[in-house]
């Protein structure tokens, strides 16, 4: 692995983005997140991308929170800027227009929760760790998390998470939905391969509207998201990867997307 701070492994489409701090249990610092920024920027413009899947580096942290030597002699001011800078960087990895995973293995705390939160979906690894602690530092989550995770879990489990500060394990995580599948430690690769595969076999225009669809429809009532969902239903028949995902499965073959 490089010493940047994000490593960024391209498989036609498929990008992994690894946070490549383990010594510092993969904590997010202003470094991390302008690196991670650039990274998000340029994949915003990629031309054939499909998916991204995004973990920490190594077997103890996805990302421990951050960076708390960072952060302790911080002003209102500079909190507010750091802030704003990892709200920034995680708002453009959430509005990325292809699925977006976290790939969840050991603490996944703070700062970390919240970049999972702004995932599509969540797979952890049976030794995860999960939470919210702020208020064990004597602040709040400043990173999206009073909003992400009760839209996520629910408001009274959220406040729950954020005024105890309790870590909660892998399986109550699923249980409350916070993810979507746990694993044990050593199945998460091949997982992250298997998915690799289903999303790049699938049709990468109608991935997109069906991101899209749910995105922006969780923000309108409902006869405005349904309008939406029939505007881009329609719109994928005006594309030759309608013909071809429908005619291969008449003619009982894989479709070449």
């Amino acid at each position: 692995m490089s010493e940047a701070v994000i490593e960024k492994v391209d498989n036609d489409g498929m990008v992994r983005l690894t946070i490549n701090r383990p010594k510092a249990l993969n904590a997010l610092n202003s470094d991390v997140l302008s690196a991670l920024e650039a990274h998000l920027v340029e994949l915003e413009a990629h031309p054939h991308l499909r998916g991204v899947l995004i973990t920490g580096a190594g077997e103890k942290a996805f990302v421990a929170g951050a960076d708390i030597t960072e952060m302790r002699d911080k002003t209102p001011e500079e909190a507010r800027a750091f802030a704003g800078q990892a709200l920034r960087t995680i708002k453009r990895l959430e509005t990325l227009p292809v699925p977006v995973v976290a790939l969840v293995n050991g603490f996944c705390l703070g700062g970390g929760c919240e970049l999972a939160l702004a995932c599509d979906w969540a797979v952890a690894s049976d030794n995860a760790v999960f939470g919210q602690p702020e208020v064990l530092l004597g602040v709040i989550p400043g990173f999206g998390g009073t909003q992400r995770l009760p839209r996520r879990v629910g408001p009274a489990m959220a406040i729950d998470l954020v005024t105890t500060g309790r870590k909660i394990d892998a399986q109550e995580a699923l249980r409350i939905g916070l993810v979507n599948r746990v694993m044990p430690q050593a199945e998460l690769e091949n997982y992250a391969e298997e998915l690799t595969k289903q999303l790049k076999g699938n049709g990468p225009q109608s991935v997109r509207g069906a991101k899209q669809a749910v995105h922006d429809g969780m923000d309108q009532d409902l006869d405005s998201a349904l309008a939406l969902e029939t505007s881009l239903f329609a719109f994928c028949f005006a594309g030759e990867e309608q013909k071809e995902g429908m005619a291969a499965f008449v003619e009982k073959r894989k479709p070449n997307f």
